[in-house]
């Protein structure tokens, strides 16, 4: 049966560059899910977007003298180069600022409001003397009031992981200048997290037996030992989206709040740019579909508790308000399969300190899937992982080069010439044929259920021990010996080895897209495994903005067995994956710092 897969991937700020420890905390889990069921069949739309209105933004352009928009639109145009490149299939890759993402974010708002989930307060924040103005929360740095930890931020605690109220911060200062602020007094409209809390314990309690325990432990676990409280969801801000309130103009909707409708919104502007109006709402008011939100750790409190607090919150009334429509009731998540950090080369990674990959740079030089390989070899799932050349160059050379490359290359290769560029006939199998034929065809019910349920580093490690079973199976069979006494022989051997392999190669698709979709062809296959990725322009009362889009192929379902016809012609073929030098390591090193 048919499913409904959403897969919302975090919407990274749009004023910094994007290194490994993003694309594999979040971006890449997302595709490798997204690719994983496409070929299964399942409808999938994978969302998200620049986040243009978060602090960094408003902090970057203050040091550049610039405005908040033009930073937005000039990382936003990286990203979507990057994304390309990288092979990250987003059904839709928007930015927050369009005036789709503005309306659904104010439906959102009043709906709570009309349900009585919003109140007034007014609060003591940080206000800067030196700059005349009061400061967001990420605009202020000082100490955890919880746990000491010396550099935590005015909305939330790297420490300790724990939302903070910012104005409880030791020994404050701003991010700005180091200045000392003070509190001054201003009104706000809050989300009462509070009368939220018995819907929210129940959502989650509903997941304990499948959310990661990292999840837990920074929703329930937290809320269980700390009732909640109720948020801020308004700034005094002139960047971002209007408070739909009335004498509220010169207030903003807090980023954090609005940032995450983002995947409700990016949804039902692909439903705009598709010609069907409603269709968002097969994935977001279907009982049955599936809604999976990868992020980073650092997320989980704004996607496991606010996030679900707010979809329950606004009811039936949201569908009201946006689409003139009754009962219409929004889908709580299903789970969020939130990684752990990357560190880089034993320290925790710092765009600051240029200690990172930068990944548009990275592939500059070097293709795309070694990068992907090694990202989920080392995916941070249960704990955090570590970027080391020294490993990175070793196991393209070892895995990726001599394990899957040259199994591929090989056997193409003598089938490309001793049956005259076309595949082998076979005579009746033998038993070590159909062991291997038998073992590599299970893969795809084990190993579909690994990528299933998130466990993407066992799906890769359980496909590529695969391609060692069949490299064993060469190894025994000796095709290149037996072609000088018995060539029907040889013709089974090789056959099934290529109808290994051209299993094999779905099972590594959703990792290894490119070099995938190029085996895919040399194997004679005339419809493509994915779709492809266009840039469309939009333009709306804000202006225009670019959008990144995935396009599926007509063909699906690919996640079978191969039934490979013998008598195809086969291309001449090349080696999928390139060796590199030792030296590769200590150059790239002297990059870092």
């Amino acid at each position: 049966m048919t499913e409904n897969i959403l897969v919302a991937a975090a919407w990274p700020y749009a004023s910094a560059h994007i290194h490994v420890g993003n694309v594999t905390g979040s971006y890449l889990p997302a595709d490798i899910y997204a690719r994983y069921h496409r070929l299964v069949g399942n409808k999938v739309w994978m969302v998200s977007g620049s986040d243009s209105h978060g602090t960094p933004i408003t902090v970057r352009a203050d040091e550049e003298g610039i405005s908040p928009e033009d930073v937005y639109k000039t990382f936003h145009a990286e990203f979507l180069e990057l994304f390309q490149q990288l092979g990250l299939s987003y059904d839709i890759f928007t930015s927050t600022h369009t005036e789709n993402h503005f309306g659904v974010a104010q439906a959102m708002f009043s709906a709570l409001k009309e349900n009585g989930y919003l109140y007034t307060e007014v609060q003591e924040q940080w206000y800067s003397i030196t700059q005349h103005r009061f400061l967001p929360d990420r605009y202020v740095e000082g100490t955890c009031y919880l746990c000491g930890y010396e550099d935590a931020r005015g909305d939330q605690c790297d420490g300790c992981g724990s939302l903070l109220e910012a104005n409880r911060l030791i020994n404050p200062r701003s991010k700005m200048d180091g200045s000392t602020p003070e509190l001054r007094k201003t009104e706000h409209f809050y989300l009462d997290l509070g009368a939220l809390q018995p819907a929210i314990v129940e959502f989650l309690k509903e997941r304990e037996d499948y959310w990661r325990p990292n999840v837990l432990r920074q929703s329930l676990g937290q809320i269980l030992a700390e009732d909640l409280h109720g948020r801020p969801i308004t700034r005094d801000l002139k960047w971002g989206i209007p408070v739909p309130v009335e004498g509220w103009e010169n207030k903003r909707l807090y980023v954090w709040f609005e940032a995450v409708i983002g995947y409700l919104a990016s949804s039902i502007e692909l439903s705009k740019i598709s010609g069907n109006e409603n269709a968002w709402q097969e994935w977001w008011c279907n009982e049955d579909s599936r809604t999976y939100y990868f992020i980073g750790k650092d997320n989980i409190p704004f996607h496991a508790v606010i996030w679900p607090a707010e979809l329950h919150g606004v009811g039936e009334t949201f569908g009201k308000l946006h689409s003139g429509q009754e009962g219409l009731r929004l889908t709580l998540p299903y789970d969020v399969p939130a990684n752990e950090f990357m560190n880089m080369e034993g320290k925790k990674i710092s765009g600051s300190r240029n200690w990172m990959v930068d990944v548009l740079d990275f592939l500059s030089r070097y293709d795309p899937d070694p990068l992907r390989y090694y990202l989920t070899v080392n995916m941070p799932e249960t704990q955090d992982s570590d970027w080391d050349w020294d490993e990175f160059v070793a196991r393209n050379n070892n895995v990726l080069v001599a394990t899957w490359g040259n199994l591929a290359n090989r056997v193409l290769s003598f089938a490309h010439k001793y049956w005259d560029g076309h595949i082998p006939t076979p005579g009746d199998a033998r038993p070590a044929d159909t062991e291997i034929i038998l073992k590599v065809e299970a893969g795809f019910e084990k190993i579909g259920e690994l990528y299933n349920k998130v466990k993407l580093r066992a799906a890769l490690r359980e496909a590529m021990a695969l391609a060692r079973e069949v490299n064993k199976y060469l190894d025994e069979m000796a095709p290149w010996f037996e072609v000088k006494k018995d060539k029907n022989a040889a013709a089974t051997t090789v056959y099934t080895a290529l109808k290994a392999i051209d299993s094999i190669k779905v099972l590594l698709a959703p990792v290894l897209p490119f070099t995938s979709e190029r085996l895919h062809s040399i194997l004679g296959y005339t419809e493509p495994l994915f779709g492809k990725q266009m840039v469309e322009t939009h333009t709306d009362k804000l202006g225009t903005h670019d959008v990144l889009r995935y396009v599926p192929s007509g063909a699906i379902g690919f996640w079978k067995p191969s039934d490979l016809p013998a008598g195809r012609e086969l291309p001449q073929p090349q080696p999928l994956f390139q060796k590199l030098e030792k030296s590769v390591a200590e150059e790239e090193r002297q990059r870092l710092g």
